[in-house]
């Protein structure tokens, strides 16, 4: 199935096999993701009027805000960039500026056709490899050779090239050349000038010194660097870039975490932190649609859909300044995680944190197992515990497990072969203490 074609429903069933409930927000980004694909079938006059609706995702921590992005950049095969407000600066400060979500972008977009591209050409670069390899192990017959000696050459090759195939020589050694170092004076903070005098300057070192090291390598070593000999021979820079660029400026998700750290509350007294305002009034043109120099050329935002989340427990979405409020029309407020909610995160989801503990310890040999009634009692204690302290959502069940599994996983070791049975009576023991007491909780769990 082609991920950029997924109806909404197909977004939506993807989603619930790793994230429980929060049914409205899927469906909000499963249509916002439909209408990118419902927007390129149409005239290119009209494609022009149509921008993305940007989503605005409001709830508290560990309800499943962040696991939906990450959940979507698998799934997709899209350029798609994660980022925190909270590390980037006003222009002029010391820090991150916001335009650099937009360079890692286009570098995300860059990376993913040059998969698709070697893909396409996997043939080509496969017969590369095993040519390079095979001249290597055989070198070739200097001219003028017999026809007899051009006979038996061909027929020992043909056998090398069986043998390789069938990764037979994979253990002899050979030489190959390693790619030059990439030299890199900052990161993706630095503006496309600077980021240009420094591509130049690399060319000029990469000019004195084309040639990399020689190393000797086994031949299974050697096929992944010569696959990215291969790729870096065979594909174009320049139609790679222009395809990146199409690809980021057509179908480019940002989303944007901790987006209510940047808000400034009513009551607050200072209004010019560098990382709060001035970082909103930087962030609107992006947003807008503005021109970002990148390395792969000028990048157009008018038509990146941006997601924007954020837990408000300080501030309001109404504390945003009010332009940047109205760049994301489409609201939607993640539900708290209640008893039974937290009993289906642990047991339903497809690598569920269940399955995870279940997995780890396997390893060891011992075979973890939980009654029904155990579940639900974890359920039960990290709800309790949500609600006598601070709601930190799922992420309660992790320390929950923890608490109960620590001996069991400190001696996992010296009980290989054990079936352990996790029941409710061991639950209580291991939590009901901790949990009655206020500050117990507060501490340890």
């Amino acid at each position: 199935m082609n991920p950029t074609t997924m109806t909404p429903k197909q977004t939506v069933e993807y989603l619930d096999r790793y994230v429980i409930g929060q049914q409205e927000a899927k469906k909000t980004i499963a249509v916002a993701l439909r209408n990118r694909w419902r927007r390129m079938q149409l005239e290119k006059e009209m494609q022009r009027e149509v921008i993305p609706k940007n989503i605005l995702m409001i709830g508290s921590t560990g309800v499943g805000k962040t696991e939906i992005a990450r959940r979507l950049s698998r799934m997709m095969k899209l350029p798609f960039v994660k980022v925190e407000a909270s590390k980037f600066t006003e222009v002029g400060f010391v820090g991150r500026d916001v335009e650099s979500m937009i360079r890692d972008l286009a570098m995300t977009a860059l990376q993913l056709v040059r998969e698709e591209e070697n893909h396409a050409n996997q043939e080509k670069i496969e017969t590369y490899v095993e040519n390079k390899i095979l001249e290597k192990l055989l070198p070739p017959l200097p001219e003028g050779a017999s026809e007899q000696k051009k006979a038996d050459y061909d027929a020992t090759f043909a056998r090398r090239q069986g043998e390789l195939a069938r990764g037979e020589l994979d253990h002899l050694m050979i030489s190959v050349e390693l790619p030059a170092p990439t030299i890199e004076f900052a990161g993706s903070n630095m503006p496309p000038e600077m980021a240009n005098v420094q591509e130049s300057i690399i060319k000029v070192i990469g000019g004195i010194n084309k040639k990399g090291q020689k190393k000797e390598v086994t031949v299974r070593e050697a096929k992944p660097i010569l696959e990215a000999e291969a790729s870096a021979t065979l594909l174009d820079e320049e139609k790679l870039k222009d395809l990146a660029l199409r690809k980021v400026e057509e179908g480019g998700i940002v989303f944007i975490d901790e987006i209510d750290k940047i808000a400034v509350p009513s009551n607050s007294t200072s209004r010019q932190d560098p990382s709060k305002e001035g970082v909103q009034r930087d962030l609107l043109p992006i947003v807008e649609g503005s021109n970002v120099g990148t390395k792969i050329g000028t990048v157009s935002t008018d038509h990146i859909l941006f997601i924007a989340a954020g837990a408000f427990h300080l501030s309001k979405p109404s504390d945003l300044i009010p332009e940047l409020q109205g760049r994301f029309p489409l609201r939607v407020e993640l539900d708290s995680l209640d008893e039974e909610a937290l009993y289906r995160i642990l047991t339903e989801p497809k690598n569920s944190l269940l399955k995870q503990y279940q997995a780890l310890l396997k390893v060891e040999g011992v075979i973890l197992e939980f009654t029904e009634s155990a579940l639900h009692a974890i359920a039960r204690y990290s709800a309790l515990a949500n609600d006598k302290t601070e709601d930190i959502g799922a992420r309660r069940l992790h320390t929950i497990m923890e608490k109960i599994l620590d001996e069991v996983s400190f001696d996992a070791d010296e009980r290989s072969g054990e079936t352990v049975a996790i029941d409710e009576d061991m639950v209580e023991s291991k939590l009901d203490k901790v949990v009655e007491s206020e500050d117990a909780t507060r501490y340890i769990l």
